[in-house]
């Protein structure tokens, strides 16, 4: 029976994720192909994508699997959940924070000095980041991509595409620091989110340094309970359908 309360849960956030993020695609769609197919559009109004719903969803799935697997303990006091859900530094760029992690911290966190000034340091050092360093990134790959074919040579498409790169980390990255540093001043300690992915030497190892909260969350929540590597990929993708 819990594992069929774990099922619905799930899937009610899941399926909340899809109609938000691509109930508009589909309906698009359906409009496109109804005059070939000699039928009325679909008259639905827009549906607006909430701010943070990937996230939100991701806090709720993380809060029943954990709680599910005993991994933390319910919460009885709503405000104290509903700040878990709607914890706002991270809501945008992560990093993804599980009940797990965080569950402690909700009850009995302390704001100190200390903290505070570490947060705004972390918080500068990700507005740096992102101001300084990666819109001065992003100006110069939008001019360079900007260029006509002709013009376009190799090194600078290599320039470009370098920039376009750096611009990427830098972006993301300075998200986490100031979201990081935010939770902090408040008495948070977030996971880290990234850890110099460009100086990796595989895919692998890129993926471990990358948005560290993300794929450690579709490892955990997603790869190890479908079989991961005890089973053969295509018993994980049939389980995955289903």
């Amino acid at each position: 029976m819990r594992g069929s309360w774990l099922g619905v849960a799930v899937a009610a956030n899941l399926g909340t994720l899809a109609l938000f993020k691509y109930a508009n695609f589909a309906i698009a769609n359906v409009n496109t192909l109804a005059p070939i197919l000699a039928l009325a559009p679909l008259a639905v109004a827009t549906i607006p994508l909430p701010l943070g719903i990937s996230f939100f969803t991701f806090h709720a799935i993380s809060y029943v699997v954990d709680v599910h697997k005993r991994n933390a303990s319910a919460q009885r006091r709503l405000p104290d959940f509903a700040l878990y859900i709607l914890l706002f530094p991270q809501l945008i760029a992560g990093p993804i924070i599980r009940w797990r992690d965080i569950a402690a911290q909700i009850p009995e966190r302390e704001t100190r000095i200390a903290d505070i000034a570490w947060g705004i340091r972390r918080f500068v050092l990700g507005l740096g980041k992102k101001v300084l360093i990666a819109n001065t990134l992003g100006r110069t790959a939008d001019a360079i991509f900007g260029l006509p074919a002709a013009e376009l040579t190799t090194p600078l498409a290599w320039v470009g595409l370098a920039c376009y790169t750096l611009q990427i980390y830098f972006d993301f990255s300075g998200y986490s620091d100031m979201a990081i540093g935010i939770g902090r001043m408040f008495g948070f300690r977030f996971p880290e989110n990234f850890n110099y992915p460009y100086v990796s030497d595989s895919v692998q190892g890129f993926w471990r340094r990358w948005h560290i909260s993300l794929s450690t969350w579709f490892r955990d929540y997603l790869y190890v309970p479908l079989g991961g590597s005890r089973t053969s990929p295509m018993r994980v993708f049939m389980k995955a359908g289903a």
